[in-house]
């Protein structure tokens, strides 16, 4: 829309990114939806995301080159080919350092010195520069060389060693440790590190330039933090008994939804959805104790409840008495649900030869308003050259 990059949060911001992996893309990324520039720095032939299946199909059904999960990180972004092999690469990509804000760089560590990207060389030539380095193990200490892809971020940070658990490790008690869909460790990782240099530029006006240093392991730690805590006094979380007491994922007579009642209203708000049966008005459940030891007996009469009911109708009616639960919703019932059209959750992008689609625009609002993206993916770029 006209005016409204002007005015988003982070307009005149900025960005300079050096994304082999999904974590230091999608910093960037989020920053991107927030108003900053960013410049994708590429190597010849692309970044590595763009040879990321799946691919898009094209409008007739085709199959196109677009990578799914390169066109949802880059989207609004810019391209440069710069070949940090060489003089004259280092030289460019030194002029838009010049320029920048943050800098975010996924480089191993080993390699950083060779290219002039070690954090000492980078604060001496721009001591302005907020330089956000985004590793799977970070980039100092003993694992800083290590590689991780997603499933290692994963299970490194814990998390993998506990799915699949609740309902899920009920109907497949013989399943073996999986990990959360897509990549979700490594976008852990990436939310840390926009957190991160968001933090630093508010501080830049007293603090100058910083480096940053993000693992994503670290990152996904935070995910698993009430298991951690449990170390402390010898508990040890395994996924065949890890669950909430009571709730959690719900079968319904279509589909499942998800229950969590946490505070003492929530279970007056769920036992009055229940039609307040006599055993959920028994006295001693007043004790929110008493009911984390009775959870299994008050999710059987949870799920016999609901086993009959459609999930819109437990939804719309437990909502209104404040319990907190929603539906298990597809692809297709995401896009097209009225809560996600009201949010402006979705923006209809062209992604390239995969033609206009909807496309996940940002977790947040500013001011109670739907951000937007400025374009989609960027087309590979020729040498040091930069897509409008």
């Amino acid at each position: 829309m006209p005016g409204q990059e002007d005015q988003a949060p982070l307009a005149g911001i900025r960005i300079v990114a050096i994304a082999q992996g999904v974590a230091s893309a999608y910093a960037a990324r989020l920053l991107a939806t927030m108003g900053a520039r960013v410049l994708l720095v590429e190597p010849a032939g692309g970044s590595p995301l763009r040879r990321e299946p799946p691919f898009l199909p094209g409008p007739s059904g085709e199959e196109t080159e677009v990578s799914a999960l390169f066109a949802y990180l880059a989207a609004g972004m810019d391209s440069a080919v710069i070949d940090l092999a060489s003089s004259s690469g280092r030289e460019a990509l030194d002029r838009h350092l010049a320029e920048a804000d943050i800098f975010f760089d996924d480089t191993p560590p080993g390699e950083r010195a060779a290219v002039a990207l070690d954090e000492t060389g980078i604060a001496a030539r721009f001591p302005r520069l907020l330089h956000v380095s985004v590793l799977p193990f970070g980039a100092q200490g003993d694992k800083a060389g290590w590689k991780g892809a997603d499933l290692i971020v994963q299970h490194a940070g814990g998390e993998g060693n506990l799915l699949p658990n609740g309902l899920a490790v009920e109907m497949f008690p013989g399943r073996a440790p999986l990990k959360i869909g897509g990549h979700f460790g490594e976008m852990q990782g990436g939310i840390a590190a926009a957190l991160g240099a968001l933090s630093a530029l508010w501080a830049r006006p007293e603090a100058g330039g910083q480096a940053v240093d993000i693992s994503s392991q670290d990152a996904m730690l935070a995910v698993g933090a009430f298991a951690i805590q449990r170390l402390g006094d010898g508990s040890v979380e395994h996924r065949v008994e890890r669950s909430f007491r009571y709730g959690g994922v719900i079968p319904c007579a279509d589909g499942h939804l998800e229950l969590l009642t946490l505070e003492q209203r929530q279970w007056d708000g769920l036992v009055r959805l229940l039609g307040s049966p006599d055993w959920a008005t028994d006295p001693a459940l007043a004790s929110s104790i008493e009911r984390g030891r009775r959870g299994p007996e008050i999710n059987r009469h949870i799920r016999e409840w609901a086993s009959v009911r459609r999930v819109d109708d437990i939804v719309a009616e437990g909502q209104k008495l404040g319990v907190p639960l929603a539906r298990y919703k597809s692809p297709a019932e995401i896009l097209s649900g009225e809560q996600e059209a009201h949010r402006g959750l979705f923006q209809s992008i062209d992604m390239g030869g995969a033609g206009l689609l909807d496309v996940l625009v940002s977790p947040f609002h500013f001011g109670g308003a739907a951000l937007s993206l400025r374009s989609g993916p960027p087309a590979l770029a020729g040498m040091l050259e930069v897509t409008p």
